[in-house]
């Protein structure tokens, strides 16, 4: 055993740290969770604090972020809101929402939240002690990396939490962006003595080439730190996991020649959330997805779609001085598609009013118009899993509401979606049906409250010919993400240095072994 390791005996906790954000660490917990879930152990994933705009809702009634919801679905799991306990949703560049165990209790500036960090720590405790205590292992991820110097006050995302709960924790690195030795041995050097005998050992993720090459590099690395590389994981190619916030250009599915495309197209608005929603197209082999940035020449399209937004008056602003409002109108009057989803949905009303102050100190704007609907916001939010039907009737549908608006107008008597409680079972199909969103008389505008529209494949399958292609191959969004994990899972079974994990974290077994109680 190394100078600088210690003896962790059994732990039930384990935390995955980055040395940057998008190092992996979100990768790495959804592949720890379905490997040991696989192999039958009991495994939950957590993740003390995360500021996301791509979210979920639990089964609990709240709502944590996407990566969580990820990490359950390769646990095995329901999502609940004890595994994301503080969850921040910026609506500024210096604020955010701040949502408590799946509940938004006040939008807070970043200095404001440092002083709140204390209580917060409370909820993340009360959270995992309660995972604690009916998983036996429990996968952390961090936030950003432990070695930010202005952040580590009163930190509980990364190694507060770790200290707090004493846990060991795994470094993580990407050696795609370069530097990946600079990384690790100076995130190491930055923490303290006692968050530095924590680190039991590295991850180096996305390598390509010839591991061959790396040896002598793997070898100076061990020696330096007295730490073991636990894994080189390659660099996967094509490979999709949902993002836990940013925007991506993710290479999109290729497609045979000749075979018809829809192309579809969606602002790349400053408070887009839930951009997740898009993954199931950008995906599929027929369409030809494109987001449209600040300051970009609107491309015609057959499908415009008006995403989420979590300052949705700001972002409708954003949009009306990027010309949206012109191109939207043209691409209609030459007979394309418009979807407008949750925050998306409202812009497309006569007008939206905020005399709350939810997102801010503007009362009202005038939306785009295009339906006959007004929306008021209020402070609660809206959050319910959703299943129903198309406004064929026929098509089955399901997603997630997450909301403060609620709308209403005489386009609503034309709905877009059929709803039906989610609680009620498939046998009870008698259930009445409630109705969301609305379509335009023409058939061209179709808005909705329903994040996840197209995930599944009879719903997508639908919109997509709603959107004007004839022949739409068959796509499963779920079967891929299943697919993607499982794969994800492979990779990490065969690269993990089984012993040298064995030795530096021997309560982690590879093995089920049976647990009293």
């Amino acid at each position: 055993m190394s100078e600088h390791a210690r003896d962790w005996g059994s732990p039930t906790t384990l935390m995955v740290q980055g040395t940057t954000s998008d190092a992996g660490k979100s990768t790495l917990v959804t592949a720890l969770c379905r490997l040991f879930s696989r192999r039958g152990h009991n495994v939950v994933p957590f993740k003390p604090q995360n500021m996301a705009l791509n979210s979920a809702v639990t089964q609990d009634g709240g709502e944590i972020g996407r990566a969580q919801a990820v990490q359950a679905f390769a646990a095995g799991l329901p999502p609940h809101t004890d595994m994301n306990p503080i969850l921040l949703k910026p609506n500024s560049d210096t604020g955010a929402q701040v949502i408590v165990h799946g509940r938004a209790i006040s939008n807070m500036e970043a200095t404001t939240y440092h002083d709140y960090k204390r209580v917060a720590m409370d909820a993340v405790l009360e959270s995992h002690q309660r995972l604690q205590a009916n998983y036996r292992y429990v996968f952390v991820e961090g936030a950003g990396s432990p070695a930010e110097i202005n952040l580590r006050e009163g930190d509980i995302a990364n190694m507060g939490f770790a200290e707090a709960v004493d846990c060991p924790v795994i470094l993580i690195a990407d050696i795609d962006k370069g530097g990946v030795f600079a990384h690790l041995v100076g995130t190491l050097e930055l923490l303290s003595p006692s968050e530095q005998q924590r680190v039991v050992g590295f991850v180096i993720n996305r390598f390509r080439g010839d591991i061959d090459l790396l040896k002598s590099g793997l070898d100076w690395l061990e020696n330096k730190t007295g730490r073991p590389v636990l894994a080189v994981l390659p660099y996967l190619q094509g490979f999709h996991l949902e993002a836990e916030d940013a925007l991506t250009a993710s290479t999109q599915a290729t497609v045979e020649q000749g075979v018809p495309r829809l192309k579809i197209v969606v602002p790349a608005i400053p408070r887009i959330s839930n951009h997740t929603d898009f993954d199931a197209l950008r995906l599929h082999p027929q369409v030809d997805f494109t987001y449209v940035g600040p300051g970009q020449t609107i491309p015609p399209a057959d499908l415009i779609i008006l995403p989420g937004s979590k300052h949705v008056m700001a972002d409708l602003e954003f949009l009306k001085s990027q010309g949206w409002p012109e191109a939207i109108d043209r691409h209609l009057r030459y007979g394309g598609k418009l979807i407008g989803i949750c925050g998306g949905y409202q812009m497309l009303g006569r007008k939206i009013k905020d005399p709350d102050g939810v997102e801010g100190n503007v009362a009202s704007c005038d939306g785009l118009g295009l339906l006959k609907l007004k929306t008021r916001l209020y402070p609660t939010k809206q959050l319910i899993n959703r299943r129903g039907l198309l406004f064929d009737g026929q098509t089955p549908v399901s997603g997630y509401e997450i909301h403060a608006g609620r709308t209403r107008g005489e386009a609503l008597l034309r709905p877009a979606v059929h709803l039906r409680d989610d609680k009620v079972a498939d046998s009870q199909p008698q259930q009445p049906l409630q109705n969301d969103g609305a379509i335009s008389a023409d058939g061209q505008i179709f808005g909705t409250y329903l994040h996840g529209l197209f995930d599944h494949p009879p719903a997508l399958e639908k919109m997509l010919q709603w959107a004007g292609l004839k022949q739409v191959q068959a796509f499963d969004y779920e079967a891929l993400r299943e697919r993607e994990v499982s794969r994800l899972a492979d990779t990490l079974e065969q690269r993990l240095d089984w012993e040298a994990w064995q030795a530096a974290l021997p309560g982690f077994l590879k093995e089920k072994t049976p647990v009293s109680g």
